[in-house]
């Protein structure tokens, strides 16, 4: 059963016997937005990125992103670049797979971002979501739908952070501003 999740909201990654999730997907959707001209409505091309940036103890120690697909400890993999969106039609156009029982001990969260490196914004965006997927059985657990449009070019989306001895994730959904994950790091560190 999926959790359709609002800003703000965390869920806990354990299953209903108690034992953790091992490996899960997060996956990120979107479409073109249909512009009006004046032969009619029209779509371009938009080239959105996801990355997933490791933190441990609130300094970043690596990232997964379409130039470095595999996490340095083989934990988190990039499935590939999706230059345009709107491929899989409601499916997911790029997807973060993450181990979570070899995510290194120290690794205390993983920030899931977006962002257009082209510098389309998000106004010219529809459908945008993020998902967590079990892996393991293809289940979608939860999606987080993005809402509107905006002057942004970024959105922190969601984290997977480490608690007690599982893992939650909390669905973020902050706007902000930047071509690469480097850029949007102010942004990232107060979700820390």
């Amino acid at each position: 059963m999926t959790v359709n999740m609002t800003k703000g909201q965390a869920i806990s990654l354990q299953k209903n016997d108690g034992s953790g999730l091992t490996t899960v997907r997060m996956g990120l959707g979107w479409q073109a937005a249909p512009r009006r001209g004046l032969f009619g409505s029209r779509t371009r091309e938009i080239d959105l990125d996801a990355s997933a940036v490791l933190f441990a103890d609130k300094q970043p120690v690596d990232v997964v992103f379409f130039r470095h697909l595999v996490s340095d400890d083989g934990s988190v993999r990039h499935t590939g670049d999706n230059l345009v969106g709107g491929v899989g039609q409601g499916g997911d156009d790029e997807a973060i797979l993450v181990d979570l029982a070899r995510v290194p001990v120290h690794i205390d969260q993983i920030v899931f971002t977006v962002n257009s490196f082209t510098g389309q914004t998000f106004q010219e965006v529809q459908n945008a979501f993020c998902r967590l997927v079990d892996e393991t059985n293809g289940q979608e657990l939860a999606r987080y739908t993005l809402a509107g449009g905006g002057q942004y070019t970024a959105q922190i989306m969601a984290k997977v952070h480490r608690t007690g001895s599982g893992w939650t994730l909390t669905a973020l959904g902050t706007p902000t501003n930047g071509r690469t994950f480097q850029d949007l790091m102010p942004a990232i560190l107060p979700h820390l």
